[in-house]
């Protein structure tokens, strides 16, 4: 089915964003080889924006851009899952630690409030209010780039997540660790603040590492093929 594109200067963000969700939710599965032709016919789209949005998308790890088979959403890996987890816990104690003294009450109840959806919403929802929550504590650090760069990053993180969080019982572990988060903010406790955000990030990647590598072994897992 196509789908009709915004007015022209927005189009290539809007596919993004579109692709983007698409290849974080599962729609288009690692290892699946996206062709330009038929993204223009099913946006009713120039090969211009498909192309600057696919390079996009590589640019965030997303997608491989591959000379003989061109676009190919990035395959699952258990070492790019543990890159993703260095990063983020670099980036995102940076931006607690930045934020922390800056937080109002009225913004660390607002991420107290996603994390009381994240308790009961469904796995489907899980991936996009854990990134709500955490940029939501981070938004007063004032770094622009830097949330840019945390954005992005748990945009890859989110695939991992979808990809084991229904054969292991870590929404509850998240939950509890969370509401550390939560309280260290609301002492203004910069130092517990950033131990509870590290702990929570490197543990929770430690576990989904675990869990991947036996599920698939060393390799990457490549849904088109079913292989590793």
């Amino acid at each position: 089915m196509s789908r009709s594109l915004p007015r022209k200067g927005h189009q290539t963000q809007y596919l993004i964003d579109t692709l983007r969700s698409a290849i974080v939710a599962g729609d288009f599965k690692p290892g699946s080889v996206l062709r330009q032709e038929e993204l223009a016919k099913t946006f009713s789209s120039s090969r211009m924006p498909i192309r600057e949005a696919l390079r996009t998308l590589a640019a965030e790890g997303l997608i491989l851009l591959q000379p003989n088979r061109g676009a190919v959403v990035a395959p699952i890996h258990a070492d790019e899952l543990r890159e993703n987890v260095e990063m983020r816990e670099a980036a995102e104690v940076l931006a607690i630690r930045l934020s922390v003294p800056n937080l109002s009450n009225a913004q660390i109840d607002r991420a107290a409030e996603i994390q009381r959806r994240i308790a009961v919403c469904d796995m489907k929802d899980f991936g996009s209010l854990n990134k709500a929550f955490h940029m939501a504590l981070y938004a007063p650090c004032a770094r622009p780039r830097l949330l840019a760069h945390v954005g992005s990053l748990h945009d890859v993180a989110e695939r991992y997540l979808r990809f084991t969080l229904v054969e292991l019982d870590y929404v509850s572990r998240s939950n509890g660790e969370h509401e550390a988060i939560l309280q260290a903010c609301y002492r203004r406790d910069v130092d517990a603040a950033q131990l509870e955000t590290s702990r929570h990030i490197v543990g929770a990647g430690r576990t989904l590492e675990d869990h991947l590598r036996k599920s698939v072994g060393e390799g990457n897992f490549d849904a088109a093929s079913g292989s590793s």
